[in-house]
């Protein structure tokens, strides 16, 4: 298991997503810099050890009214070769020393967990806390035999998200700007053969909980609209 070090950071991770986010086409700030604050998310470990794999939620606040963005982020004690594009940027840890901070989509060691999470042989880690399974991160899987595959590399954005193809004609779709279950239960859509769901905090304090991945035939199956 991961383990989580409460240390420094510099500069923070909210400070390279106020100057990466407004740089992807799914970001739905206006002008101003964005004003973030973290809001939840999970962890996957990392079989080897060598990389730190962390599935943020940041709400925003600088538009008419807050959203809330899921940022997979892998963190590296070294370079990513061939993953320059995918560079958030680069920290100073108190422990660990100098950390290359990648949007996670591109990192074939994060590609490989998110698949084992959604076919359920692995389970969401606690954000903050080491060995703490994350009870509010649910996932199903419908499909037949695995979905292990390299797809790093592969990941493309555009204003709904961020897709990857999958195995056996299927297309896993991160879902960036998150939306509230209506009636709190982020239950898999009609029509997809795999999804992950999870929780956040709002700004006024309350809960909610929304899908943040949803596995499927056709990229057009059930983007966010709002």
């Amino acid at each position: 298991m991961a383990v989580i070090h409460h240390t420094s950071l510099k500069p923070t991770k909210l400070e390279l997503l106020s100057a990466w986010l407004p740089s992807r086409p799914w970001y739905r700030g206006g002008a101003d810099a964005p004003q973030l604050a973290k809001a939840g998310g999970f962890r996957l470990d990392d079989p080897q050890g060598e990389v730190g794999i962390e599935f943020m939620v940041v709400t925003d606040a600088s538009g008419p009214r807050p959203i809330a963005y899921l940022v997979p982020l892998a963190y590296r004690g070294a370079p990513l070769a061939g993953a320059e594009h995918a560079l958030v940027g680069i920290m100073e840890h108190g422990v660990l020393g100098r950390r290359w901070a990648y949007d996670a989509c591109h990192d074939p060691v994060v590609a490989a967990q998110l698949l084992a999470l959604i076919e359920g042989r692995v389970k969401a880690q606690d954000q903050n806390t080491s060995d703490t399974p994350d009870q509010d991160v649910t996932r199903s899987y419908t499909g037949e035999g695995s979905l292990s595959t390299d797809l790093a590399g592969k990941a493309t954005d555009d204003e709904q998200g961020t897709e990857m193809p999958a195995p056996d004609g299927l297309t896993l779709r991160l879902h960036r700007a998150l939306q509230p279950a209506p009636d709190g239960q982020s239950l898999p859509p009609q029509g997809t053969t795999g999804h992950v769901a999870g929780a956040w905090s709002l700004p006024d304090g309350t809960r909610a909980g929304g899908l943040f991945a949803t596995l499927h035939t056709d990229d057009r199956a059930e983007r966010p609209t709002a």
